[in-house]
């Protein structure tokens, strides 16, 4: 039986509608897919930009950590200087007033005699010469030449030689010298050095480690003593 126009037309409205359900729910799956995509794709970008964000944030932190270090440790540097600067100030002042009080050595007519013996002892036995001159103070002649005596036996005990003593009475040690003598032999290329003022720098170096630990203690970090 031949279909009636009324019932073609209501066929194709229906396939018509069908077509539109399908075409609408494609356009539908499509755009939701799309928006997840979009979405997914977002959210990669939101958390790779995070990611750079805290890695940007990040070592500007470490930077800024970095700089308080150097900083502190430039500070801290600065500080131990200055400490060890006060430290050599005091002990250059101690010297210095050792230095002025050694015009009190020689004062003590009894007690310079006895020490100028034994200066003029050591250095006979340090050079060891058959002939040896001695300069001192103009005004310390009288006493050089009774302690000369008493070293120049003393050396004999000791070293077993002769040796001639004379005193350089041309060629007086200066007004900076407090006390004390030089000996020399061969012209003046050998000579020992025992003036009071050189036997203070010799004595000064020998006890400055005992120095610095008398007056600021014990230092951590030294391993090996002098």
């Amino acid at each position: 039986m031949a279909l009636s126009d009324a019932d073609v037309q209501k066929q194709i409205k229906h396939m018509m509608a069908f077509i539109d359900q399908e075409a609408n729910e494609k356009a539908e799956e499509i755009d939701a897919k799309a928006e997840e995509e979009f979405n997914i794709e977002k959210g990669r970008l939101v958390q790779q930009q995070r990611v750079k964000i805290m890695e940007f944030y990040e070592r500007k932190e470490k930077q800024v950590e970095l700089q308080k270090k150097i900083q502190n440790s430039n500070l801290l540097n600065q500080a131990r200087l200055r400490v060890l600067k006060a430290r050599e100030d005091h002990l250059g002042t101690l010297f210095d007033e050792a230095n002025l009080r050694l015009g009190l050595v020689t004062s003590d007519k009894e007690r310079y005699s006895t020490i100028l013996e034994g200066l003029i002892c050591q250095g006979l036995c340090q050079l060891l010469e058959t002939e040896v001159f001695i300069r001192c103070r103009s005004e310390d002649v009288a006493l050089v030449e009774a302690a000369m005596a008493k070293a120049i036996q003393t050396y004999k005990e000791k070293a077993k030689k002769d040796v001639n003593v004379l005193i350089d009475k041309d060629n007086f040690l200066g007004s900076n010298v407090s006390g004390g003598v030089e000996l020399y032999c061969h012209y003046g290329k050998i000579k020992i050095e025992n003036t009071l003022e050189s036997r203070l720098r010799l004595l000064s170096q020998q006890m400055l480690p005992e120095l610095r630990e008398m007056l600021f203690g014990k230092n951590p970090n030294r391993k090996f003593l002098d």
